[in-house]
């Protein structure tokens, strides 16, 4: 029986997140892995608390409930529920939330040493796929007039943003991906189009 892409990522990293160990860096600035863990168990079964990282009244819940639930459970534990997945009433929503999300985190971890080298293409072929899906439905992140075309590696151009001038990001839909969720000085892509496109896209504070 063939594993769904989700639960392929997230079992992934829960391995390597036990193979490198509690205090290890990853690309999260300031988290170790303790952390990026923490932060996949509270946003998967304190919602509400996870809020947090987007909207600024609910931080300080956000930081105390990641400090309770840090506190309450080994990493181990941590890791051990990260794997066994969502509660039931999210579990219909799985795959469409956490595709892209235990990508980035795998990779958080992966590269969060300093080494940057993407997985094989051939290893995650279907899985660059739905991430490539996932990019050509558009970006939204304001960027002024700026329009943005996403280039895969292949060829392939998704149109995501219309806008004069237009700036080009070129690469697999993993490093993509990786540039667009804020991970910048990790993703091995190419930035360009005329100048002042290039520096709109630069400047822009990608994240999730």
């Amino acid at each position: 029986m063939t594993v769904p892409l989700h639960r392929s990522e997230r079992n992934a990293l829960c391995d390597l997140f036990m193979r490198v160990g509690p205090a290890a860096p990853t690309l999260c600035e300031g988290w170790t892995t303790t952390d990026l863990a923490t932060h996949l168990v509270v946003r998967e079964r304190k919602p509400v608390a996870a809020l947090g990282l987007v909207l600024s009244p609910l931080a300080a819940t956000l930081e105390k409930t990641m400090a309770r639930m840090s506190a309450a459970h080994s990493y181990d534990a941590l890791v051990a529920m990260v794997r066994s997945g969502p509660p039931a009433l999210l579990r219909p929503f799985d795959a469409a939330m956490n595709t892209v999300e235990y990508f980035i985190h795998h990779e958080d971890v992966r590269r969060g040493a300093g080494d940057t080298t993407p997985r094989p293409a051939a290893d995650i072929a279907e899985l660059e796929e739905a991430l490539w899906r996932s990019l050509a439905r558009g970006s939204r992140k304001v960027l002024g007039p700026v329009g943005l075309d996403l280039v895969h590696a292949d060829g392939r151009i998704a149109h995501v943003r219309p806008g004069s001038p237009t700036a080009t990001l070129t690469g697999r839909p993993g490093e993509i991906t990786l540039y667009l969720s804020g991970r910048k000085g990790a993703a091995q892509v190419e930035l360009g189009g005329p100048p002042e496109a290039v520096a709109a896209v630069g400047a822009a504070r990608f994240g999730i």
